[in-house]
């Protein structure tokens, strides 16, 4: 397997959480923050050699300080766009091969990653996914009759369950998501491109069922409550 690539979302201002500074340098109950826990399960799954992307924006500064080994991309709309755009520029400054990408809010158990790895290695793309719940507020997803990803989205009905915000976009499908995410609105959030990809395109998008690991979107206060206990 070639260097993995895995970029976190990081240049939202956070805003439903409150904080005065980037929501992924929030510190959890075992004292570190978001981030540093995203940053350790990656380097557990993936060893040292991993590369590791940063999508910034607001208050870049800091999470820069925070991560200083890591690479950045900066976002310079992060006030006026949404998840699709940061992504997108990404993802454009990927190197060749499959990107694993996730949230910078996302508290996780590694192995979430360990059942990824298979698709890296066989260049398939795929969506993390918990079937044991299904939020009015959270990412749905519906499947086609092969299994494979058909809705994902905030408005899909009779979702299966909810993406848990840990996605791998194949090397092969890399250009297709690329054309996808330029076409989204500026407020769309990622999953929007990952649709299109699927409609337009083509791609063959997994669920990958997680429901029995830990994660949790950390938006609200009640979900850093979750996320501390657990």
């Amino acid at each position: 397997m070639s260097q993995v690539q895995v970029t976190i979302l990081a240049a939202g201002m956070g805003t439903r959480l409150g904080r005065p500074f980037p929501k992924p340098l929030t510190r959890l109950a075992d004292g570190r923050t978001i981030m540093e826990q995203q940053v350790a399960n990656i380097r557990s799954v993936f060893g040292e050699d991993v590369r590791i992307t940063i999508v910034v924006g607001f208050k870049n500064d800091l999470v820069m300080e925070h991560q200083p080994d890591a690479v950045f991309v900066y976002n310079e709309s992060y006030d006026q766009t949404n998840t699709s755009k940061s992504l997108l520029k990404a993802l454009r400054a990927s190197h060749e091969g499959s990107v694993i990408w996730m949230n910078g809010d996302v508290v996780f158990d590694p192995i979430i990653l360990q059942r990824l790895t298979p698709y890296i290695v066989s260049g398939r793309s795929a969506v993390a996914v918990n079937t044991a719940q299904v939020g009015d507020e959270e990412v749905k997803y519906t499947v086609d009759a092969r299994g494979l990803v058909r809705g994902l989205s905030k408005t899909v009905t009779d979702g299966l369950g909810e993406a848990v915000g840990i996605n791998l976009i194949g090397g092969k499908d890399k250009a297709a998501l690329i054309r996808q995410l330029e076409a989204c609105d500026d407020q769309d959030y990622f999953e929007r491109g990952i649709e299109l990809a699927i409609t337009a395109d083509g791609v063959e998008v997994t669920p990958v069922d997680i429901s029995d690991l830990f994660a949790v979107e950390v938006d609200f206060e009640g979900d850093l409550e979750r996320a501390n206990a657990r």
